[in-house]
């Protein structure tokens, strides 16, 4: 099996990294690492990618599941980091992973105010132009457009009736926990060795500096590893400043709400409703494919150094959801409308301008990333979900031309493994939300198992089995909070765990 994460492979990864030399160690199993790893490896540079949990337990899980043309960007006149975010969003769906990305409607309707959704036609207008000024983005959306009262209806039959609204177009991720795996596996395909339960605990920047590496120590399932690496990325999102103290990061805390899409009336199309006050952010409420809503984002600045332990959404950010989408609803939400919530930490980055506070608030701070070498070590941090590849480029390029090569990225023509043009995903001999998750290995999982787990969830004994023998998953966590998000709705993780549980026993 192409890319798989297997047992067997992490034993071997394991002995052969041992105290080895290699080109690249990535610390960090988001996202960000995740590309970093691919393209490293992609060039033919030697890759290690060390993850202190497992792939996408940080920040990268805790997403809206949108690959967005960046709107907002445009709000604040940062047309240039607008572009990139069509760019990459075309790359994603054209290219690299159009078996996870597809085609989502959000809709203002004019309930929220006429004015109110006129300014989101212009936004949506702006963001078509965006859009055809980049390669692949012509075709890949539909424009916006204003629509009557009917079709507001029929896209979320929950908004109070007899008006209209304004519809634009954006690409959403089947999760965005797919993604990483994707990312890692398709690195593993090419090369990488990948490493998960494996904390960095120290990295040796001077030591070893005669022979052109640093030295980094990890704890692996507790035991000690060290290996020598001529460069090392540090792609630890919001904890980066464990390895690069002089990074300045301002960590936001981004919510959403989890409930049954029913209960909107099954939307197709995302709601999106202005908080009060604010003419740049919004609260969407995002149809999932499982039956479920997303109902998010807040963003609220944390105080303190970032705890390990998961986020959790504050009763200020549920109510600040509830009564901003509220404003548009024939009926409601309340609090026993939810089943589930989450919460994630956003690695923003303070400016090397400002002061020493926060500044602005941490919504208006900007996405871009940043790139800082200290020795050896390579931080980059901030950046969006959507623009990962392209910080990954930068990232790559960075590391080449300090240990002087020459090659050049190849990732936005590299297809992650599943990926597949459309007419192929659509002939598959699988159903259509397996392929949605796992592209041409959809009919794979489909053999393992058709069962599905628990009454009333879509999700299948096979995707379990698969996750322990192809993505690297060690964990009854790893297969219910990540594999697949069973941890999103607690009562139904509460069901799942017995056959998560029995999975391992017999996998393992």
């Amino acid at each position: 099996m192409t890319g798989a994460l297997s047992p067997e492979r992490r034993r071997r990864d394991l002995e052969e990294v041992a105290g080895s030399l290699v080109d690249v160690v990535v610390v960090g199993g988001g996202v960000t690492g995740a590309g970093v790893a691919l393209d490293a490896a992609a060039r033919g540079l030697s890759v290690v990618l060390l993850e202190r949990t497992d792939l996408a337990a940080g920040t990268s899980r805790w997403s809206s599941k949108l690959v967005h043309g960046g709107l907002r960007y445009l709000a604040h006149g940062e047309i240039g980091l607008a572009r990139e975010s069509a760019r990459e969003r075309a790359v994603l769906m054209g290219t690299t992973a159009p078996h996870l990305v597809r085609r989502l409607p959000f809709l203002i309707p004019d309930a929220a105010g006429r004015d109110v959704s006129a300014l989101g036609a212009v936004g949506g207008r702006l963001g078509d132009l965006v859009r055809l000024s980049v390669a692949g983005g012509r075709g890949s959306l539909p424009s916006t457009r204003r629509v009557d009262a009917d079709e507001v209806g029929r896209l979320v039959p929950a908004v109070r009736p007899g008006r209209g609204g304004v519809v634009f177009w954006d690409g959403q991720l089947s999760d965005d926990v797919r993604l990483v795996v994707a990312l890692v596996r398709t690195a593993a395909a090419q090369g990488a060795r990948v490493l998960t339960g494996a904390t960095v605990t120290a990295v040796d920047r001077t030591s070893t500096a005669a022979l052109g590496s640093a030295e980094v120590h990890a704890d692996v399932d507790g035991e000690a590893l060290t290996l020598r690496a001529r460069a090392v990325v540090n792609a630890a999102g919001v904890w980066a400043s464990r390895l690069a103290p002089g990074i300045r990061l301002v960590p936001s805390r981004g919510s959403h709400l989890v409930l049954r899409a029913d209960r909107l009336g099954s939307p197709s199309a995302a709601l999106t409703v202005p908080l009060p006050g604010s003419r740049s952010r919004y609260v969407f409420a995002l149809p999932q494919a499982d039956g479920l809503v997303y109902l998010g984002i807040t963003d609220e600045p944390v105080e303190g150094p970032v705890p390990d332990d998961d986020a959790q959404p504050s009763d200020a950010e549920v109510q600040q959801l509830l009564e901003t989408v509220n404003q548009v609803l024939a009926e409601p939400l309340t609090r026993a409308d939810l089943v589930g919530a989450y919460a994630g930490y956003r690695p923003l980055v303070l400016p090397e301008s400002a002061g020493t506070g926060p500044g602005d608030a941490t919504a208006d701070l900007s996405r871009k990333h940043l790139l800082s070498w200290d020795g050896p070590v390579l931080t980059v941090v901030g950046g969006k979900l959507t623009t990962y590849r392209a910080m990954a480029e930068e990232t790559v390029d960075a590391v080449v031309a300090r240990l002087g090569g020459a090659a050049r990225s190849t990732t936005a023509r590299l297809p992650l493994i599943g990926a597949a043009p459309r007419p192929a995903l659509d002939a598959l001999p699988a159903p259509a939300r397996l392929v949605a998750r796992y592209g041409t290995d959809a009919p794979l999982v489909e053999e393992l198992g058709p069962d599905v787990v628990v009454a009333g969830r879509p999700e299948t004994v096979g995707e379990l089995r698969f996750a322990v023998r192809a993505e690297g998953a060690r964990t009854v966590a790893d297969l219910l909070d990540r594999r697949t998000r069973f941890g999103l709705v607690p009562e139904d993780r509460a069901r799942a765990v017995p056959v998560a549980e029995q999975v391992l026993a017999e996998e393992l």
